[in-house]
């Protein structure tokens, strides 16, 4: 087939020779309807060469943007998996900070010097729970109280506290008195709304507004 392809070509480069040379004679020599017959076969012979570049031209072009839209495709594809493993891992790691959150504080409740030394998981779960039960129903505990009650240290009681506020089991606020502050989120989204709604807010604007956005009152 390539042998048939060559000898094609080769006659094709012939008619080309033969035809070239035509054209070239002199007027007299080949007559007008003549020339203008070899000159149409001529130009038709070259646009057909043309048309074959331009063919070849497109699918190469057609090749390389098909090469650039996979190579696109497989950046994409690798930057997911990468995006993907990081939230994996962000995840994982903020799942394994609340679990040493969670062990710490029931450990402390579980071992202590003064009354939890034989207590149980079980036990241990319910007196977190009822710590947590006791700020929330009071809003505004002192700290000192606040550990006196539940039989720990002051500053084990602050440590203990600002641990949940860490993992976002509680949300408030310690003031320099001493006393921790328990803000429920729905009060919480409320100082944020006012803030949002008020744009550039002062402090003592704020204080204000979260006397009456905040209610210090213990539950009854």
């Amino acid at each position: 087939m390539g042998a048939g392809r060559q000898l094609d070509d080769d006659d094709d480069e012939e008619d080309d020779e033969m035809l070239e040379d035509m054209i070239a004679m002199p007027e007299g020599k080949i007559g007008a309807k003549k020339r203008k017959k070899l000159e149409m076969k001529a130009e038709k012979r070259a646009q057909r060469e043309r048309d074959l570049e331009d063919r070849e031209e497109r699918r190469q072009k057609e090749a390389m943007d098909e090469e650039r839209r996979k190579q696109e495709e497989q950046r994409e594809k690798e930057l997911e998996a990468e995006r993907e493993a990081e939230e994996k891992r962000l995840k994982e790691e903020k799942e394994r900070q609340e679990l040493e959150e969670y062990l710490k504080m029931k450990e402390a409740f579980s071992v202590e010097d003064e009354g939890y030394d034989a207590a149980n998981e079980e036990q241990a779960q319910n007196k977190l729970q009822e710590f947590l039960d006791h700020i929330k129903k009071e809003k505004v505990v002192i700290l000192e109280d606040l550990a006196a009650k539940f039989q720990l240290k002051t500053q084990d009681c602050i440590d203990r506290v600002q641990a949940l506020l860490a993992d976002e089991t509680l949300v408030g606020v310690i003031d320099d008195r001493g006393k921790f502050i328990y803000i429920t989120r729905q009060e919480l989204e409320e100082v944020a709304h006012f803030i949002r709604q008020r744009g550039r807010v002062s402090i003592s604007e704020l204080v204000d507004s979260s006397n009456s956005l905040i209610n210090l009152t213990p539950a009854a």
